[in-house]
């Protein structure tokens, strides 16, 4: 189907050389990110206890330094009361690290649950809008761009979703209530400790930044290698065959080669932040020990106290130089939102029930369940293009079709014939409605096409391409996509209808056999046979044949075509084909150029006209294959 792919449309590509925009932390990008905790609402009442008892252990935290202060100050006192308090604080300090185990654990594991299952809500949503959106979206993108999205992005939501904002939150209450107590506890020391404070955030902010910027570059250039990676594996048959091996290992080099230089770029700027803040802060306690071993001999704090300052700061230091990193987290987490929200405000079609579309998630019933076609019965499966003026989205300059007309009566065999290029595959693109007409009306039993559900309309129909793709599971799940609940026996009559019922059952595992990916573990004429039998179990009103014997063997064929005749009987066919022999036995022939039909009529009324685009593609492909019929002979 030239015409409809996005390649032929001229539509630009996003992927291996288009690199996803940096992302900002802006106040309007960090709301867009605040929406991602919306999927966190309906576990509310458990994250709210997560959320207490994440603040109860960091006060269980806070009452070590206290406690440890205590101990020391007991231990200048002599005698048994001074045992006895050493005892009773050391009893405490047990009790608040139990406490602060306890909380921790139930906290972690219920931030965990809460985010988890908040993802596989977003998780879902993002999935069921990304099959939902219309053919003009995927035109603008590559494979290996969307997958990123549903991968990388997404993992890196759940990076904040289940430990970033977890970590956030209780280093967050550590540094206020460690700065509170520190203060408290010494004001002098304070003002000793937080006067190096502005130089370590200045400092650490400035070589943030580098880090940012590089690690941005980085996921850019990995997510480049990530596309190479797709586009060959779906290709491996083409690079096989052309072994282009070397060539593919060489791209795949060059854009890792790419990211492992930003890496190491980052990686230098990130072991200087780090040298840094280790110096910095063991530098601010060295100060702060000086002064306060000089408070300490002076008399103007106790020793109890003193320890207590100095296992405060140690916890503000701490809290100090997580932040830098988690600042980084959150950035990642801003430009990941943003993308993955991209997807969700795209538009979608309308072609999935509603609740497809609704948050929280689908059960794992629901999604199992067949979507059910709506918006009537059955149709009878009468066509009528009028005057179809069409160009594709990427190259609106180019029109495809030029006033095309064109008409089939319920159960009438139609082929469109003519050269490449002439717009046959864009009228199978319209008819299901991928796109719509730039001018003139598509007609289904007398109605226009916009007038009818999605579901129902593309549930009237079936597509025998001439390239058929098989997903990776069994023949009996296959061919069960037609129809997808359908009983085993409805999936055996159907293969039986199809020809393809002997040589299932050679195989050894019989319906159970794994096709492979795309179907590579069965033959060309087995995949046709398969795509038949799906088509025979939807049941459909139209059928579309897409040159759906073009490059089979004689004996395969003649079984495809045995089938496709059981196939097309009572029901309206639109057979596209470059072959004209296998198209003389249909009710009409429409031959189309130019983006028209420039003649229509059977095989005989067209072979009569002299100057007839028909007759001259006619003779050429007789001509072409004479030579081979008299080397066979």
């Amino acid at each position: 189907m030239a015409e409809s792919s996005p390649s032929a449309a001229g539509a630009p590509a996003t992927g291996a050389n288009s690199t996803p925009p940096k992302v900002p932390v802006t106040k309007e990008n960090l709301f867009q990110a605040a929406r991602v905790f919306l999927y966190l609402l309906p576990y509310r009442g458990r994250l709210s206890v997560a959320l207490l008892l994440n603040m109860g252990a960091s006060a269980f935290s806070l009452a070590f330094p206290f406690l440890i202060g205590q101990m020391l100050d007991h231990a200048r006192q002599a005698g048994d009361l001074g045992a006895l308090a050493i005892n009773q604080t050391a009893l405490l300090l047990m009790g608040a690290l139990a406490a602060q185990a306890f909380c921790s654990f139930f906290s972690s594991l219920w931030f965990a649950q809460c985010g988890q299952r908040g993802l596989y809500d977003l998780r879902c949503e993002v999935y069921a809008r990304l099959v939902a959106l219309p053919m003009t979206f995927y035109s603008k993108r590559r494979v290996g761009e969307l997958s990123s999205r549903l991968s990388a992005d997404l993992a890196q939501v759940e990076e904040a979703l289940v430990f970033s904002v977890p970590q956030f939150l209780r280093q967050f209450i550590l540094l206020v209530g460690a700065c509170a107590l520190v203060t408290i506890t010494s004001w002098r020391l304070t003002l000793v400790m937080l006067g190096s404070l502005p130089v370590i955030i200045l400092t650490a902010i400035i070589i943030g930044r580098k880090i940012r910027a590089f690690s941005r570059q980085a996921q850019d250039r990995l997510a480049e290698s990530a596309t190479v990676v797709e586009e060959t594996l779906q290709g491996i048959a083409n690079v096989k065959s052309f072994t282009n091996e070397p060539f593919e290992t060489r791209r795949y080099s060059s854009t890792l080669h790419k990211f492992l230089e930003m890496t190491l770029q980052g990686a230098k700027y990130r072991s200087a932040l780090i040298a840094f803040i280790i110096f910095a802060l063991f530098g601010a306690v060295v100060l702060v020990m000086w002064f306060g071993a000089t408070y300490l001999q002076s008399g103007k704090i106790q020793f109890g106290d003193f320890a207590k300052f100095i296992l405060y700061t140690v916890y503000v230091g701490g809290a100090t130089a997580s932040f830098a990193d988690l600042y980084s987290q959150i950035q990642k987490t801003v430009g990941a939102t943003a993308r993955v929200r991209e997807l969700l405000d795209e538009t979608p079609e309308a072609v999935l029930p509603a609740e497809y579309a609704q948050r929280p998630a689908l059960s794992a019933e629901a999604v199992a369940a067949p979507v059910a076609p709506t918006g009537g019965g059955r149709a009878r499966g009468e066509l009528e293009f009028d005057q179809i003026h069409f160009a594709y989205p990427g190259r609106p300059e180019v029109p495809v079709l030029r006033g095309l007309s064109l008409s089939a009566r319920a159960g009438e065999r139609i082929a469109l014939v003519g050269p490449s290029g002439a717009g046959k595959s864009t009228v199978v693109s319209l008819l299901l409605r991928f796109y719509e007409p730039d001018q003139g009306t598509l007609r289904i039993d007398g109605r226009p096409a916009s007038e009818y559900p999605l579901a129902h309309l593309r549930s009237q129909m079936a597509v025998v391409p001439q390239e058929v793709l098989l997903f990776g599971g069994t023949v009996a799940e296959n061919i069960s996509y037609g129809r997808p609940g359908a009983s085993r026996e409805e999936i055996v009559e159907a293969a039986k209808k199809a020809n393809a019922h002997d040589f299932i059952a050679r195989f050894p595992e019989g319906y159970e056999t794994i096709v492979g990916e795309r179907g590579m573990r069965l033959s060309g004429g087995q995949k046709q046979r398969v795509a038949i039998a799906r088509a025979i179990l939807r049941d459909p009103a139209i059928l579309i044949l897409d040159e759906a014997t073009s490059s089979l063997d004689s004996e395969s064929e003649a079984l495809v075509q045995e089938a496709l005749e059981g196939l097309m009987r009572n029901r309206t066919s639109l057979i596209i084909a470059h072959r004209l022999a296998t198209v003389r036995e249909c009710d009409r022939i429409c031959v189309l150029q130019d983006g028209r039909v420039a003649e229509s009529g059977t095989h005989e009324e067209l072979m009569r006209n002299d100057s007839g685009l028909y007759r001259r593609l006619s003779e050429m492909q007789f001509a072409a294959n004479r030579p081979a019929e008299k080397e066979e002979g």
